[in-house]
């Protein structure tokens, strides 16, 4: 079953939401020392992995990853 472009547009909305409310908390999330400094992990929704860097007041993210690729080469 395929979702509609509504449906999509809604997802890529939602995704944007959870990148941006990251400038207000950018300490969540799991450290990631192994892929760089001040590399942080966040899942979305349990199909997706958002990889961001934090750097003084600016939040960088590096990665978004959907269902188990390896987000990890994506961010080295």
């Amino acid at each position: 079953m395929q979702a509609g472009p509504e449906t999509a547009l809604a997802y890529l909305q939602r995704i944007e939401d959870a990148c941006m409310s990251l400038a207000h908390s950018p300490e969540r999330g799991t450290q990631r020392p192994e892929l760089g400094k001040n590399v942080r992990v966040i899942g979305f929704e349990r199909r997706v992995a958002i990889a961001f860097r934090v750097q003084r007041s600016t939040v960088e993210i590096l990665a978004i990853s959907y269902a188990g690729r390896r987000f990890e080469d994506d961010v080295r």
